[in-house]
C-alpha cells in the first residue's frame, strides 16, 4: 500500500452519463486480467497490477472543499478502480466520499464487483433518489470468473448483492462486460438472472489496450456480439442496452432537479 496526498478529488468524466469521476484508490486488489485501468495508473501500480494499491489519504478533506464550489452533477464511483476492494473495509474513503457527495446534493452512480457495498445501505437508503448501484458480472461461471478476476468476489456473491439492493428499493443494475470473444460469451445465464431479479443490464464488448493478454476485437465482431446480446434480451424479455446507449437511458431517467 502506498499513501499519497492529492490536489483534486473530482475529475471530469469521459463517460457521457457522468459529470465527474471519483476514485478513492489507484490500483485494485481484484487483479482482473482484462482491466484497462492499469494504463491510467502510476508506474509501480501498473507494473505490479493487483499487488499495489495507492490510497488518497487526504481525499475527504479535498472533496469537502470541492463540493462547496463545483456545479452539482452525477459522480461515478469509481471509473478506474473498484471503490469497494478490500482496503475500503479499513480506510472507508468510499463511504466517506458518498456521505459528502450525497449530503451536498450530488447524484452518485456506483460500480463495483464487491458485496461490501451493502455495508453502506444506510447511506444509499437515505438518498435513494440520488443514487444507483451497478455490480459488474462478467460471467456466471465460477471457474471462469476465478481465471479472469482472480481475487474478486465470486459471481453468486455479486448476484446476491444485486438482489439485496433491488429488494431494498435501490436503483440497481448489472454491468455485463467486458465480453471477450471466444472466452466469456456465456452471457445467457447472466441475462436470465437479471430478468429474474428485474434489473437492467448494461453490456460492453472488450476494448483493447496495448499489453492486455487478448487480441484486438474487430468492429464486425463487436457488432456480432452486440446483436447476440440484444437478441437474447429480446427473447427472454430482459431490459438491456449497450454502454454507448446508457447515457440516453440515464438522461431520460434523471429528470428530477439536483438541488
Amino acid at each position: 500500500m502506498i499513501e499519497i496526498k492529492v490536489k483534486t478529488a473530482l475529475s471530469k468524466s469521459g463517460l457521457k452519463e457522468l459529470d465527474y469521476a471519483l476514485n478513492p484508490y489507484l490500483g485494485c486488489r481484484f487483479s482482473c486480467v482484462y482491466c484497462y485501468a492499469r494504463y491510467f495508473s502510476p508506474t509501480e501500480v501498473k507494473e505490479r497490477w493487483g499487488e499495489v494499491v495507492v490510497v488518497k489519504s487526504n481525499l475527504l478533506e479535498v472533496l469537502r472543499r470541492e463540493v462547496a464550489i463545483k456545479r452539482k452533477g452525477v459522480v461515478g464511483v469509481s471509473t478506474i478502480t473498484d471503490p469497494y476492494q478490500p482496503i475500503e473495509s479499513e480506510r472507508k474513503l468510499t463511504r466517506g466520499s458518498l456521505k459528502i457527495l450525497l449530503e451536498s446534493g450530488f447524484r452518485v452512480s456506483i460500480q463495483t464487483k464487491s458485496p461490501l457495498v451493502l455495508r453502506d445501505l444506510d447511506l444509499l437508503l437515505s438518498h435513494k433518489e440520488k443514487v444507483d448501484v451497478g455490480l459488474t458480472i462478467t460471467t456466471a461461471n465460477r471457474d471462469l470468473s476465478k481465471t479472469l478476476e482472480p481475487l474478486a468476489p465470486l459471481p453468486d456473491a455479486r448476484f446476491s448483492a444485486v438482489q439485496k439492493l433491488k429488494t431494498r428499493g435501490i436503483d440497481t443494475w448489472i454491468f455485463l462486460g467486458p465480453i471477450i470473444p471466444g472466452l466469456n460469451e456465456d452471457f445467457r445465464q447472466v441475462l436470465e438472472r437479471a430478468k429474474e431479479m428485474d434489473v437492467r443490464v448494461i453490456y460492453d464488448v472488450f476494448n483493447y489496450y496495448p499489453g492486455l493478454p487478448f487480441p484486438k476485437v474487430s468492429s464486425r465482431e463487436i457488432a456480432r456480439i452486440e446483436e447476440e446480446v440484444k437478441r437474447e434480451c429480446d427473447r427472454i424479455g430482459a431490459t438491456c442496452h449497450s454502454e454507448e446507449e446508457d447515457w440516453l437511458y440515464e438522461k431520460r431517467r434523471r429528470f428530477k432537479p439536483l438541488f
